[in-house]
Order: C-alpha cells, then structure tokens, then sequence
C-alpha cells in the first residue's frame, strides 16, 4: 500500500503552490482580515481557474481539468495553505460545477459549467435554515408548483460565498414531509431571485459568509436540479465531497502553522541558543507533526474513496471530524511555540487558530460527524431519520 503521491500528483501539488505564492500572497495579505469586494474575488477565481481549481472533476472536453479526487485534494492543500478564504469560496464553485455536471440537464451544463469552470460565475449552496442544521430532511422552505415556474420563500443562513453568488443551488420542499419531498433548484440573483446579507464571523473573514432571502421568488422548472425529490440523496451524497473539502482545508491551514512555527523556532534564540532545542518545544512540534500527518492521510483515503466512486460517509465523516479538530490542536500549538508573538495582529499565527476553528462548524459539526462515524459502527442512529441527517 503507497501513501506517496505519484511524479504526476508531486508535480501539480508544487506547481500549484509556488504559482499560488507568487500571485496570491498579496491578497492573501490584504483580505485575510477583511471582507473582499465581489469583483476582486471573481478576479482571484479567475486568475487560480488555470489551475485546475474550478471544474477539477468535469471532463476535459467538457472544459474541466479532468483530475482525479485525491489530486483535486493535493491543489486545495496549497490553495488553503496560502489563502483560506479563498480556498473556501473556490471550492463552493467546485462543487455547484460538479454537480450541475452530474445531475443537470444538457440545457443547464450549457448555461451554466462555462462560468463556473471560469470563475466568470460565482456560485453558492443553500440547505441550511434558522431552524434547520445537520437534519437536512427537516428543511422547511418551500418551493410552490405554479404553472412553469416554483415559487420560492424563506430564508437559508450560513451560506458561504451568499453574498457574492450570482447563482444559489437551494435545497427547497416541493412535495410532502420527509426526506422523499425535497428537492435542488438552481437561482439566479438577478433580476430578483434573491437577497442576502453578510454574517460577520470568527474567520476566513475574505469569504463571504451570509442570510441569503427568498421573496416569492420565480424560478422556471427548467432549473429543477437532478428531478424532483432527489435533492436530499444528491445533498447527502455531496457532503462526502463537501467533508474531504473542509477536511483538506484544515490540513492546509495547519501545514501554514506548523511551516511558521517550525522556522520561529529555529530562528529564535534564549539563554545563548534557539529554542529548537528545548524539550518542551521539540514536543509541541513532535504532536503538531504527528496530527498533521494522521489528518493528511485520513483525508486521503476518503478521497480516493470519492475518485473511485465508493460510498465513504463514515471515512468522510472521520477524515472532517479529525483534521478540523486538529487545525485547532496545531494551531493553537502554533501559539504557544510563538509565545506572546503568537497572540499578536503583526503575526498571521492568530488568523490561522481563528480559520481553523472555522473549520469545524460547516458541513456538520464535529458532533455529528461522531455520531455518523458511530451510527456506522454500532447500527444506531442517536438523532433524527438516520438517512436524513448529515
């Protein structure tokens, strides 16, 4: 069994970070604190869609990049390594590319996969409700059959890239309760789709975060994504994807972390040499390597699970439970090897504990990844419809 990644996957993994270091450590900068301007993140998708960051899954004749899931994880290592909050909002568009690719009609790969693939298009999912988290079979908004069109109220929250996308995959009620009555449609903001507002949060500051709001608003059946009723297997099978996503994100972020650590550590000096040398310190790097390491490989093999197209909701669900608990560990041990410098604005070690953290939270909580990974194992669900919850 080889762990290794191949010549090819080395090859794209270095490429990829030393043209990220070069065109983003500037934004990176600038926006690792602050809210980024919609036009200057469709720039920065742009400029990173070359790489193979946008439509990495689709087809090369289809205009994607054709990579296989493990290599699509190897590129958001680097691209969270360097710039959190576009690493999150570039993997949203992602995954709305991949799915429109696999679930949608030819009309609606035609219309929309050129803009995203692109990064002309910025795009956001929508599941989560006021009132409705991790149990996605719960959702409560509804889309209304009139005629051509569903009509579509309510309010979903939490939605990262909400209050840049020009188009929103929401999960919405066409039919009855339970799972079977849920569906995806695709929204255009413009003309009046939908509204949002932006949801200040702890990290990832450079990424939108926001409400986003239906008003009665019109959508042409033609955007009906995947069928009617098959929103909530389609989501459910996403959050696989979604989970190795998040996990890898946290991977990058500790990588940084334990990168920055490493070198203060062997530059700073007390009592006539650097504190490389003292024991307490070698511990603190000896755990953060340790963790970075297990978190890695886990993350890997759910993702090669994901390129082969094998169920992986446990080892998914371990590799996003572990990794983003983690990054919070090597982060916070970032710290602590920085000292009073760790907890300083000057230094980018505090940024990385505050967007790790933000890790833990999307995509289910780390709570109710534990409690799939033991749903598995013991044959009992501790919450909800088993098959309806995250």
């Amino acid at each position: 069994m080889d762990f290794s990644p191949s010549s090819e996957q080395t090859l794209l993994s270095d490429t990829a970070r030393r043209f990220l270091e070069h065109e983003l450590g500037e934004a990176a900068e600038r926006y690792g604190d602050a809210s980024m301007p919609t036009k200057t993140l469709r720039n920065l998708l742009q400029s990173i869609a070359p790489m193979g960051y946008l439509g990495s899954r689709i087809a090369t004749e289809e205009g994607g990049r054709g990579l296989d899931f493990v290599s699509v994880m190897l590129l958001y290592e680097e691209l969270f390594r360097i710039f959190p909050s576009l690493g999150a909002a570039a993997f949203v568009n992602d995954v709305v590319a991949f799915a429109i690719h696999r679930d949608g009609t030819e009309a609606q790969r035609r219309e929309y996969l050129p803009g995203l693939i692109s990064g002309e298009l910025i795009a956001c999912q929508a599941a989560t409700e006021p009132e409705v988290g991790s149990n996605v079979g719960a959702i409560r908004m509804k889309a209304v059959r009139h005629g051509e069109d569903y009509r579509l109220s309510g309010r979903k929250v939490w939605i990262t890239n909400g209050d840049h996308a020009d188009i929103c995959i929401v999960v919405a009620r066409t039919g009855g309760p339970g799972p079977g009555g849920l569906s995806r449609l695709i929204v255009e903001r413009q003309p009046a789709g939908f509204t949002s507002r932006e949801l200040p949060t702890l990290g990832q500051q450079g990424c939108s975060t926001a409400e986003v709001v239906f008003d009665q608003t019109e959508v042409p059946a033609s955007r009906l994504l995947g069928g009617e009723g098959a929103g909530l297997a389609n989501t459910l099978t996403d959050f696989e994807a979604t989970r190795c996503y998040a996990a890898i994100g946290a991977v990058g972020i500790a990588a940084a972390a334990l990168e920055a650590a490493t070198r203060y550590a062997q530059e700073r000096e007390q009592w006539g040499r650097a504190i490389a040398g003292h024991q307490l310190v070698q511990a603190l790097i000896a755990d953060m390597a340790t963790e970075l390491d297990a978190a890695r490989l886990l993350t890997l093999r759910a993702s090669d699970m994901v390129s082969r197209g094998v169920r992986c909701e446990a080892e998914a669900a371990m590799a996003k439970y572990y990794a983003t608990e983690a990054g919070v560990r090597i982060t916070s041990n970032a710290i602590q090897v920085h000292g009073a410098l760790g907890l300083s604005r000057d230094l980018p070690i505090e940024r990385y504990f505050r967007d790790a953290r933000m890790m833990t939270i999307p995509d289910g909580t780390s709570q109710i990844q534990a409690l799939i990974i033991a749903r598995q194992r013991l044959g009992v669900a501790a919450f909800g419809d088993a098959g309806a919850s995250q």
